[in-house]
């Protein structure tokens, strides 16, 4: 997997337009059908709610040493609690549950796209765990502990 620049810039970059993407495809795209509409929205509603919760407790969690680069910077800590004890890569866990849940809400183009950004993210997650394994020694064994990237008992 190609780290795309020093701290792996490119894979940012691909990352925020892919996003932006999603959003403008989600405004102008095809609408959804309106059947099953009240299921579609509250599964939409909870999605989005519970990936915006995943997001500010992974960022929380992280506090200063947030980035969006997979690759560390000097002074980050290592961290592996709050839900970094459930999955390695929360974060990306909950812009897709976030994404899944806006995309349920306005385009059935935009969430085809989400999953382009999911496969995205998985692959980020190696290249930026290849980083994480030169910078923190503790960090295999922390990948021996948490084994599910993205989704618990899945990937």
């Amino acid at each position: 997997m190609p780290q795309l620049g020093r701290r792996g810039g490119g894979w940012v970059v691909l990352q925020f337009a892919l996003i932006a993407v999603i959003v403008v495809v989600g405004v102008t795209g095809p609408a959804w059908s309106e059947a099953a509409s009240g299921l579609r929205v509250a599964v939409a509603v909870a999605l989005a709610l519970a990936g915006i919760v995943a997001v500010v407790l992974s960022a929380r969690a992280l506090g200063s040493s947030l980035t969006p680069f997979p690759h560390p910077s000097g002074e980050a800590d290592f961290v592996a609690s709050g839900p970094y004890r459930i999955v390695r890569h929360p974060t990306y866990t909950g812009g897709i549950l976030f994404l899944t849940g806006v995309s349920l809400l306005l385009s059935p183009w935009a969430l085809a796209l989400t999953a382009v950004l999911a496969v995205l993210w998985a692959l980020k997650a190696r290249v930026e765990e290849r980083f994480l394994h030169e910078h923190y020694a503790q960090y295999g064994e922390y990948c021996t502990r948490t084994r599910f990237r993205l989704v618990p008992f899945v990937y």
